[in-house]
């Protein structure tokens, strides 16, 4: 008993940490944990999986070679393109002036060639394409490569 001259004793530290904090919060089983890992893990591997498939089935994969200024209204684009020999391509190829606008913008037709006796099989492809400006550009890109519908 306290006598009503001795001040009251404080609550126990853990208990008022617990009314102000809230009650520790309990781990997970060690079978629960093993399950969270092995779940997270298949996921991993599985979106690892996806994006190398999806990457690899597009077939289309496209590298600036060199840019070239004819005039201000005219600008040539060198570029390969690798892909199936059988398979037919088209790819969008822009020039740029120096603030980044597209100044001039064409789609290319890349037809199917016969595999020959390059290293690739004739997979890769070199292209120049020839592009009217409407001002002075400064560079020129290809922006995508696709294979149209209706081919394999």
């Amino acid at each position: 008993m306290t006598s009503p001259d001795q001040p009251a004793q404080p609550a126990p530290a853990d208990t008022s940490l617990a009314n102000r904090y809230g009650a520790k919060k309990r781990r997970l089983s060690p079978k629960a944990g093993r399950a969270a890992t092995g779940v997270a893990l298949a996921a991993g591997i599985g979106f690892l999986a996806w994006v190398t498939a999806s990457n690899s089935l597009s077939g289309v994969t496209f590298k600036d070679v060199g840019y070239s200024t004819t005039d201000a209204t005219l600008a040539e684009v060198d570029f390969q393109v690798t892909r199936e020999p059988a398979n037919p391509v088209k790819c969008a190829v822009k020039a740029l002036d120096s603030k980044f606008a597209v100044v001039g913008w064409k789609v290319v037709d890349i037809p199917p060639t016969v595999a020959d006796g390059t290293p690739d099989g004739g997979r890769t492809v070199a292209q120049r394409v020839t592009l009217r400006t409407e001002s002075e550009s400064v560079s020129g890109v290809v922006d995508s490569c696709w294979i149209p519908d209706g081919t394999s």
